[in-house]
């Protein structure tokens, strides 16, 4: 069976690599084309890194969708209490992500300078880190779960109240597994080997699927179904995970006694990337629950219909969301190297084939989305409202996503995390928030409004993050 897989994915490997062949001549570094100097990561390589990272995304993508379809069976006040939750999740995993690519980010300028003893305690540091943070949230989460909802979300229906009580409750049992599984994978990716995650992360996803169908439909425990079924999924990963990088195979590994062991330098290291990431990240996506506050004022329909949307949006930014942790191990290891000149040619060459991909994932998408709603059991309100804010959302995504999130992502891995945080929060508190307000509430434009404030806030990340990048003023900002 293995060999089988691993010849279908060479296969696709090489077709999806022959389509952009004279793309990416075109793109080889300076270094490459001149043979000056050897490059650091070569085409081969990169389809290697990036290829298992965007089938990670697919996947994710669709069983998530796959997930909503499920619970939409369960009724509209379901899967409004599910997509409230998934905002505050949304934010906790964004946080674990936040401290994992921290982690990442000096693990990658550690192996770039060829420092593995180091690389591998700060892979120790940041499974401690993750662990004790993701305890803490829970019990946070635990405790304040009513509270958190009501001043969240307002004066929601009671029947989505409920459905979301009991999502929030089981999910919050599972973020400790998930941070663990998250740390371990951006270990693995730091390496550049980003196909066991995604073999690990496929798992996982394909568990939580067959979980939501038997416990959703066999047993009929409607959202408590699938909240289980995640606990479970993302329990095994992060075992597994954890298991494997114990195992000593790799040039990074995890060491169980080291584990709990303070190292303060590392620590450090690792916080001043994860906390200017963490609280970019929180706050983004904390913006992003004060939003759906506003549509939840909205009703039931405009709530059904951003969650949908929301669901399908994401297989819009799939390119983009691979070649973000592409750009960690990548940029990070060209830094930790010493090497500007090579992090700026593979900058810009890792976003071509981002556009690239973004447009062609995206002209699919909206083609056949008419016939993708379909799917979905929603209102005929609910389906037309969805379909407006998906073409908003990924047709603005194809010109603007890439710039003003993927290129953020390699301004961090050289350690420029600081200039990233401000920029991300005032532009989302100053547009995301500030308009959503005025236009969707005041101006009456609903759902509608919220998104059109979104593509305001990415007009202005494309701005200044394009403006830093050429600028160069990102440079020397390395942490090791």
């Amino acid at each position: 069976m293995r060999d089988n897989t691993a010849a279908v994915q060479d296969g696709f490997g090489r077709a999806f690599w022959t389509i952009k062949t004279k793309v990416i001549i075109d793109m080889k570094p300076r270094a490459e084309k001149n043979k000056v100097k050897d490059t650091m990561f070569s085409n081969r390589q990169l389809q290697a890194l990036i290829l298992p990272l965007v089938v990670e995304q697919v996947l994710a993508i669709t069983v998530g969708m796959v997930d909503t379809m499920m619970i939409s069976y369960a009724g509209e006040a379901a899967i409004s209490g599910v997509s409230l939750v998934d905002m505050i999740n949304t934010v906790i995993i964004n946080i674990f992500a936040a401290v994992a690519a921290g982690g990442s980010v000096v693990i990658s300028q550690y192996i770039g300078k060829k420092k593995k003893e180091q690389a591998c305690t700060c892979a120790d540091q940041l499974i401690m880190i993750t662990s004790l943070i993701s305890v803490g949230i829970v019990a946070v989460t635990l405790l304040c779960r009513r509270p958190l909802l009501s001043v969240l979300f307002g004066s929601i229906e009671a029947d989505v109240m409920e459905n979301a009580l009991v999502y929030l409750i089981i999910s919050a049992y599972s973020y400790p597994f998930l941070a663990v599984f998250n740390s371990c994978a951006a270990v693995m990716r730091a390496i550049g080997n980003s196909r066991l995650p995604m073999y690990v992360s496929a798992g996982m996803n394909v568990m939580n699927g067959i979980g939501n169908a038997i416990l959703i439909f066999g047993f009929s425990m409607g959202v408590a179904g699938a909240a289980w079924s995640t606990f479970a999924s993302r329990a095994m990963a992060a075992v597994v995970m954890f298991a494997i990088l114990t195992s000593h195979k790799y040039a990074v590994y995890l060491t169980p006694k080291r584990i709990f062991t303070w190292d303060g330098s590392l620590v450090k290291k690792i916080l001043y990337i994860a906390v200017p990431s963490g609280v970019e990240n929180g706050i983004f996506q904390f913006g992003r629950v004060v939003v759906v506050s506003i549509i939840s004022a909205f009703g039931t329909v405009q709530i059904a219909a951003n969650a949908v949307a929301n669901n399908l949006d994401s297989m819009g930014c799939i390119a983009g969301q691979a070649m973000n942790l592409a750009m960690i191990t990548v940029v990070g290891q060209c830094i930790g190297a010493g090497d500007n000149e090579q992090a700026v040619s593979y900058v810009k060459k890792l976003l071509k084939i981002t556009y690239l991909l973004t447009w062609g994932v995206n002209i699919v998408l909206l083609s056949t989305l008419p016939w993708i709603l379909n799917i979905y059991t929603l209102s005929e309100e609910a389906r037309r409202l969805a379909m407006i804010l998906i073409v908003i959302h990924n047709g603005f995504a194809m010109l603007l996503w890439p710039l003003s999130f993927t290129l953020s992502h390699a301004l961090r891995a050289a350690g420029d995390v600081k200039y990233t945080m401000v920029v991300a929060v005032f532009s989302m508190c100053a547009f995301r928030i500030f308009f959503s307000v005025i236009l969707g509430v005041y101006l009456g434009w609903g759902a509608i409004g919220v998104w059109a404030a979104m593509v305001m806030d990415w007009i202005f990340r494309v701005t200044l993050f394009v403006t830093r990048f050429v600028r160069g003023k990102w440079k020397g900002k390395s942490v090791v």
